[in-house]
Order: C-alpha cells, then sequence, then structure tokens
C-alpha cells in the first residue's frame, strides 16, 4: 500500500517541477535571446517481485513480475532554436543569424549569450545591459584578426594608433562583425571585429542569469572564432532575436502538469482511503 503513496508523491513532484519549468518559460517570452526549456520525465526502480524464467521441457519462458515505484525528473532539456528577429533600427542592437553565442566578459569570466541589445558606454567599451563587456579581436590595416580577445571599443585609437589624428564621425557593424568607423579624412577604417563562440554541445551549458550562460562539463570546450566562419552565424545590426518559447505549447504543458498533479494527489487520497479501511477493519 505505501508503495502507491509514495509513487504519487514522486508525480507531484515532478509534475510540480514541470509547472516551474512551463512558468519560467511564459514569464521569459518576451526576453529577448531567451531559450525555452522542457522536463524529461523517467521512471524510477520497479520493485521485483518474480524474475524471468526460461523455456524449459516442462514449460514455456515466464515474464518477471515488477511494480514501479514511481517517477523522478530525467532531465531539463533547453531549446537552443533559433527565434524570431524584431527589427530596432539601432545600429548596436546585434543579432545571430545561425549558430554560435556572443562573448562577454563579466564578474571576472567569460560568458556566453545570445541577447544583442547591446550599448557603448562612456569609455565607448560595447556593453550588454547588465555591464558585461563585449570581446572581439583587434584587426591590423589588412582587416585581419590579431591576438587574443580584447573589449570592442570606440576609441579607435587605441587599437589601431596608425589613424592618427582623425576623428571618428560615424561607425557601423557588418555581417562579418566588424567595427567600420567612417572618419573625417574620408576614410572607413576597419577597427575590431565581434568574437562568437560556438560549442559541441549548447544544451550542456549553465544558465547563469541575465540570458547569459557559462560553459559547463557537458557543454565541450568553447571555440571561438568570428562570424560566418566554419558554422558560426551572421551578424544581423538593427536587429534582436526574440525568445523562441512557443506559447500555444506552453499552455498545452501548463494542462498537462496540471492533470499530472491531479491524478497523483488522487492516487493519494485513494491510498489514505484504503488504509484508513485496513485499520477500520477491527472496530
Amino acid at each position: 500500500m505505501l508503495r502507491s503513496l509514495f509513487a504519487g508523491i514522486s508525480g507531484l513532484r515532478v509534475n510540480q517541477t514541470m509547472l516551474d519549468v512551463t512558468g519560467n518559460n511564459i514569464a521569459n517570452a518576451n526576453t529577448t535571446g531567451f531559450k525555452a526549456s522542457t522536463t524529461v520525465f523517467q521512471d524510477t526502480l520497479s520493485q521485483m517481485l518474480t524474475g524471468a524464467s526460461g523455456e524449459n521441457a516442462a514449460r514455456g519462458g515466464t515474464n518477471p513480475i515488477q511494480i514501479g515505484l514511481g517517477v523522478q525528473l530525467a532531465a531539463t532539456a533547453m531549446n537552443v532554436g533559433q527565434g524570431s528577429a524584431q527589427t530596432t533600427g539601432r545600429n548596436t542592437d546585434l543579432m545571430i543569424s545561425g549558430d554560435g553565442f556572443f562573448v562577454v566578459r563579466a564578474g571576472g569570466e567569460q560568458l556566453y549569450t545570445r541577447a544583442g541589445a547591446f550599448t557603448f558606454d562612456e569609455t565607448g567599451d560595447l556593453v550588454s545591459p547588465g555591464g558585461g563587456r563585449v570581446q572581439g579581436y583587434a584587426l591590423d590595416a589588412a582587416g585581419n584578426r590579431t591576438g587574443g580577445l580584447i573589449d570592442i571599443n570606440l576609441n579607435s585609437t587605441a587599437v589601431t594608433p596608425a589613424i592618427g589624428t582623425a576623428q571618428m564621425t560615424s561607425y557601423s557593424i557588418g555581417s562579418d562583425g566588424k567595427l567600420i568607423g567612417s572618419f573625417d579624412d574620408g576614410v572607413n577604417r576597419e577597427i575590431a571585429q565581434l568574437a562568437i563562440a560556438d560549442f559541441n554541445n549548447p544544451m550542456g551549458l549553465q544558465k547563469v542569469g541575465e540570458t547569459s550562460f557559462r560553459e559547463s562539463a557537458n557543454s565541450g570546450a568553447v571555440e571561438l572564432g568570428v562570424p560566418a566562419e566554419g558554422a558560426r552565424g551572421r551578424i544581423v545590426a538593427g536587429a534582436l532575436e526574440m525568445s523562441n518559447v512557443d506559447l500555444a505549447a506552453e499552455f498545452t504543458n501548463l494542462i498537462l502538469a496540471q492533470r499530472g498533479f491531479q491524478a497523483s494527489s488522487r492516487v493519494i487520497t485513494t491510498s489514505d482511503s484504503v488504509l484508513e479501511d485496513l485499520v477500520n477493519l477491527k472496530r
């Protein structure tokens, strides 16, 4: 009798988790760059009452008799599919069309995000809404990247001293991620290029808040590059990638989680009623 109680409790627990995940998805339906998650259930160990037996001269084989002990959460699987594009017209709003993540330096560590709502701060650094500095590469006079990652900065003289006294009048970001400055001497110069990170298993990334991710033991090592290099996507300036939450699917999941919770609670109340009848047998 206690097996049914424990199975019902496990059902309450996992369906509550499904409600939590679904509620978080719905809450972030309009969050830039958000990736929805789904819950995956699996059964727990089963109690063996009778083992299987092979056939012999007297009779044929028999199957095992087992009673399940409930359900457990197997995984929360992140959907890394592309979200829809929202045109904003702001030069610093960036979207990756394809695979990859922007690289951001924040809190002394390297994080990754699909949310490209960037802006330049008072020092000229390209930053995320939370203040993380967007990473990229310095470019030489031929437009080739040099060295390791740097903070993307509009102060081009710090990156390309050869510019001299020319002053920047405007800038743009191309589909290849290159920050191109227009100067008052009439020359357009490539200042820096955005870095794009890729992983063998992006579903294995760890969420750390602010729509950012951290490398984990199962995501694979980060593979850094630039837009349109290898399998990495291209940059769309003046647009943002919206959440990939499917509200119709999420409301369906709400119903499933609710009914699963109700059914599990009914198992508990029914088991309690049977136990009560058992206790009353001697009265």
